[in-house]
């Protein structure tokens, strides 16, 4: 019976053969809303060589795949670039169908995939920098540590000039089309700054440095090909210029105000703040947390200036969504912003002040006083609120001045 799964072409040697997980909704956290790739590619030279392998559920997928183009059985090697389990998960059950001559990995790869399976799997170690020659294919290695695990590795295939990225340069976008050039710009524009917000931010000084050294070999790029979302053919410097611009994260006319409510009176609160921040000339994100996720948060976050966060006081601490996500946030250490914070409470009103003592915590510089409201605010509460604001806005302006 005929197998639905195709590979798609990239050059007359080189094929996806990954697979579509168009359920996922949740990466770890992370709110997958459009769905994923794990990719894989397959290099058709002297010798067969699949880059990457898939998650384990969709194993059979990339083998239906591997076989409307080869045998899996005659694959030579596999390259590993990155061993979290999305794309490391069915490495096992290939290597123990197609039995290649060699599985190659970072150093640090080594280590983890033999920490992950505890099977004594065959893994032959890469040097940084180098370069090998696979049945006619030349393949140069270099380690991204910390982009974002310590294995992690891009391949370079000089010949078809592809550069086999791995996470890097990716985004979670479950698609029918594979390259980049048949999608929306703003569909992956989105996706790509979500991607790099949510799972790259705090390793934004290596992406610096990474980005430098790889600019100076000057490779003859033709396609840069991510282990998630399209494949790039057209516009190659797209990526890397923005992973440049989101890595020096210089501070924006732009804020978010975060918080949520009980019965409304930290809402209320909320708008009067972003009132006086657009009138202070600030381009405003107001985001309550009851229908707003924590990565989508950290989106909004990515390239803005301020953070201001609103709770009320339950149970003497701050509402349990605003722990969630500021412990979120604080993980991806967002760097350059100034906040405030507010809130009402009925009768102990302890949630400003732990607040402040997060908003520190995650390094964003204090503005003003925070405001601190019982129960219902007034008219002059709401102006303090609106004040506030305004001061926010202003420090945002001196910020990006000096920066």
């Amino acid at each position: 019976m005929p197998e639905p799964f195709k590979a798609v072409k990239i050059t007359d040697r080189v094929y996806w053969v990954g697979a579509i997980d168009w359920a996922i909704r949740d990466f770890h956290g992370y709110n997958t809303s459009r769905g994923t790739t794990y990719n894989a590619y397959l290099v058709l030279a002297d010798k067969v060589i699949l880059v990457d392998t898939v998650k384990a559920p969709f194993r059979n997928e990339m083998m239906a795949r591997i076989r409307s183009v080869v045998e899996p059985g005659k694959i030579d090697c596999i390259i590993s670039n990155h061993s979290e389990m999305d794309h490391s998960g069915s490495l096992p059950e290939v290597i123990a169908e197609v039995k290649p001559e060699k599985v190659f990995a970072s150093k640090m790869g080594l280590k983890a995939l033999s920490r992950h399976f505890h099977n004594g799997l065959e893994i032959t170690p890469v040097e940084n920098a180098s370069s090998l020659e696979i049945g006619g294919a030349n393949f140069t290695f270099f380690e991204t540590r910390m982009l974002h695990w310590p294995d992690s590795m891009v391949s370079y295939l000089a010949e078809d000039g592809i550069l086999f990225s791995q996470d890097a340069f990716g985004m979670h976008l479950a698609s029918s089309e594979h390259f980049a050039d048949r999608l929306p710009m703003d569909v992956m524009q989105r996706e790509a700054a979500k991607y790099y917000a949510n799972i790259i931010l705090l390793y934004s000084q290596q992406v610096a440095k990474t980005l430098e050294k790889l600019g100076e070999l000057n490779l003859d790029l033709k396609f840069i090909a991510p282990d998630h979302g399209p494949i790039w053919r057209e516009d190659l410097g797209r990526m890397p210029d923005l992973y440049k611009k989101w890595a020096a994260q210089k501070p924006n006319m732009k804020a978010v105000v975060l918080f949520d409510t009980m019965w409304g009176s930290t809402g209320k609160m909320a708008n009067a703040i972003s009132e006086g921040l657009i009138e202070g000339g600030a381009a405003v994100k107001v985001m309550p947390l009851s229908s707003t996720h924590r990565s989508d948060v950290a989106t909004e976050l990515l390239e803005c200036g301020a953070l201001v966060v609103g709770s009320p006081t339950l149970n003497n601490g701050i509402f349990p969504t605003l722990a969630d996500c500021l412990t979120y946030i604080k993980g991806l250490k967002p760097k350059n912003l100034v906040g405030a914070a507010f809130g009402s409470y009925g009768w102990s009103g302890e949630s400003v002040k732990q607040l402040a003592a997060m908003l520190e915590e995650i390094k964003v510089e204090p503005v003003g006083e925070n405001v601190k409201v019982q129960y219902v605010p007034t008219s002059d509460d709401l102006e303090r609120c609106k004040a506030l604001g305004l001061q926010v806005a202003a420090a945002m302006k001196e910020k990006r001045e000096d920066k």
